[in-house]
């Protein structure tokens, strides 16, 4: 399994901006469709919540895919 990193600038960011974002769907109308299908997991429990906050540590992956993506750290002074 691959784990990408994405630091983030604030103190979290949604759910489904987080997945436009790191490119695991190309549109914010597919963020939402993955979402309410019941096709991402958010820490290993499956999400239903479009705006759900993370935070750095949390982790995302959609359903069967290879790819886990990480919420990294807030760059020194990002905050």
């Amino acid at each position: 399994m691959t784990i990408n990193t994405w630091d983030i600038s604030s103190e979290f960011i949604r759910l489904d901006a987080f997945l436009k974002l790191t490119g695991a769907v190309p549109t914010g109308g597919q963020a939402k469709h993955s979402i309410q299908e019941g096709t991402v997991e958010v820490n290993g429990a499956v999400c239903l919540q479009r705006g759900k906050k993370l935070r750095p540590g949390d982790t995302v992956r959609l359903a069967g895919g290879e790819t886990l993506y990480r919420v990294g750290p807030v760059p020194a002074g990002g905050m």
